[in-house]
Order: structure tokens, then sequence, then C-alpha cells
């Protein structure tokens, strides 16, 4: 039989709520209360999967099964306003074995990698919004990089300036840097601040991926 996908559901209080299949970092999405939330996830499979093949999991990916939600939290404000997963699921405050902490840094370089490739093929001027809005090309690019930068590498300890998401070289060191010292922090054991090392990585990956598929989906070119 298959293997089943790990899910917990993140609930807000008004607005929004996140499955995220938390084995497989960056398959993170989110709907209106009240709506479909693994079905959502479900639609986004193909899309994964592409970076899982890029990770080099793409056959561990395809063998697995159905979604099965296996936790229920209650969500954060952010979860609610920008469907962004807050909080870490039980088991990834748990060790990982080195399996799965291979597995889960490879996709985070392969959500690196799928935003990077996105952005550079994309059209620059984007598809608008409903309303007319949205972030142009390059707004998005140095949002998601200076955000891993501010706010998300110095929890392992990797502070670097902010210029560097305006520097190929220096922002693929950084990356390089960041990778070691999630692999360090692994290797001791320890956490990332208040922030399951587990989550950090999720958390990353979804967030590089969640930008990658929006520039996909504005994207102009042919049009």
């Amino acid at each position: 039989m298959s293997e089943v996908v790990r899910v917990m559901v993140e609930h807000g209080k008004k607005k929004r709520v996140v499955a995220s299949a938390f084995d497989w970092p960056g398959w993170d999405r989110s709907t209106k209360l009240g709506g479909d939330v693994l079905a959502v996830l479900d639609t986004y499979r193909p899309r994964f999967a592409k970076v899982a093949e890029l990770a080099g999991y793409g056959d561990e990916f395809a063998d697995l099964g159905d979604l099965e939600m296996v936790e229920e939290v209650e969500g954060i404000g952010m979860t609610d306003f920008y469907g962004v997963s807050g909080r870490a699921a039980t088991v990834e405050h748990d060790p990982m074995t080195e399996a799965d902490f291979e597995r889960k840094l490879a996709l985070l370089r392969a959500s690196w990698t799928t935003f990077d490739d996105t952005a550079a093929r994309v059209s620059t001027d984007l598809r608008k919004g409903p309303r007319g809005g949205g972030r142009e090309k390059e707004k998005i690019i140095r949002h998601v990089n200076g955000a891993e930068i501010d706010e998300f590498a110095p929890k392992v300890g990797v502070k670097v300036p902010m210029e560097t998401r305006d520097d190929p070289k220096a922002l693929l060191a950084y990356r390089d840097d960041f990778a070691d010292a999630i692999r360090d922090h692994h290797a001791r054991g320890e956490s990332a601040r208040s922030w399951a090392l587990q989550f950090l990585i999720r958390r990353c990956a979804w967030h590089m991926l969640d930008h990658a598929w929006e520039l996909e989906d504005r994207d102009l070119t042919g049009e």
C-alpha cells in the first residue's frame, strides 16, 4: 500500500484554514474557512512533484498515497489573514532521522532553485489581481529573499547584510551558509530559537514556493 501523506490543519478564527504536508516542506496551501483545504492541497500535488523531482525524491513522492489529516490546531493571526502556517506540527518537535533531514534540506534547496528559475523566466510585467493589485516581479524577488535573510536565517545564527539579496553570487554563498547552519543545528539537536528546526525548513520552503507559484500564475509570457 502507498504511504499516506500526513497533514496538519490550522484553523483561523475568521477567514482562512491552512493544510501542511509537513513531511514534504513547502507543500502547504490555504483556502477560505469552511472550504475543503485538503482538496486544495491535493491540487498542488503535480506542482510540488516538480520540486520533489528537482530535489532527487521524485520517485518517493510519486509513490505517495492519499492525504490524511493527523492533527488540527488553532492558527495564528497570519494564518487568518495571509494563509500562513504559523505552528509546528507536534512531530516537528521530534528529532529527525538522517534520511528525513537530508530529504527536507534537499527540498529547501530545490525550493530556492524553483523560485530563482521561475523568476528568471516569467514576464517582467505580471497580471494584476482582481482589484488591480499585487507586487511587481522585482519587488516579489526582493521580498522573498529579504524575508529569509531578515527573519528566518538569523534563527540559526546566519546574519548577512540585506544587500546580499541583490548580489546573485553573494546570495548563493549565503544560502550555502544557511544550509550549513541548519545542518549544524540538526547535528547538535538544537532548535531554531523559538521555532522547531523542521518548522523553519518548512516555512522557508513554503515562502519560496508560494511566491514562485504566484509568479507562474501571473506570468504574461506569450500574451
